[in-house]
């Protein structure tokens, strides 16, 4: 049940984040400069989701841990596209990106435990 519990918690949780990321992006101006980071945003964030979804109907434990490393590097990307973002928007809207480099990095820290202990990590996750 606590298992469970948890990957509905993470799917509800990656589901908010994409959608979080889509309501930001619409209230920030697109540039010249930022339209390509912000789409890439958009895809990478939607596909932490999608991939955690596929993640908790995988058919192997190498199926899982697979996906969940697609979640992590979606993340990672995610952060990146978000702090270079960031560099651009104005003062007011500091607080709302970094709450969502913030929950980005949160979930490279689980995606990087659930491969740990999935036993199928063959490289060392750097937050």
């Amino acid at each position: 049940m606590v298992k469970k519990c948890f990957n509905d918690d993470l799917k509800t949780r990656t589901a908010a984040f994409a959608a979080r990321v889509r309501a930001f992006v619409k209230n920030i101006p697109m540039t010249f400069e930022n339209q390509d980071d912000m789409k890439q945003l958009v895809r990478s964030s939607g596909s932490v989701a999608a991939n955690y979804l596929e993640a908790d109907e995988a058919e192997s434990k190498k199926d899982f841990a697979h996906r969940c490393k697609i979640c992590r590097k979606e993340s990672k990307e995610s952060r990146l596209w978000l702090q270079l973002i960031r560099h651009g928007i104005p003062a007011h809207k500091f607080q709302e990106c970094d709450a969502l480099i913030q929950e980005s990095s949160e979930f490279i820290l689980i995606f990087s435990a659930i491969i740990r202990k999935s036993g199928f990590d063959h490289g060392i996750a750097r937050p």
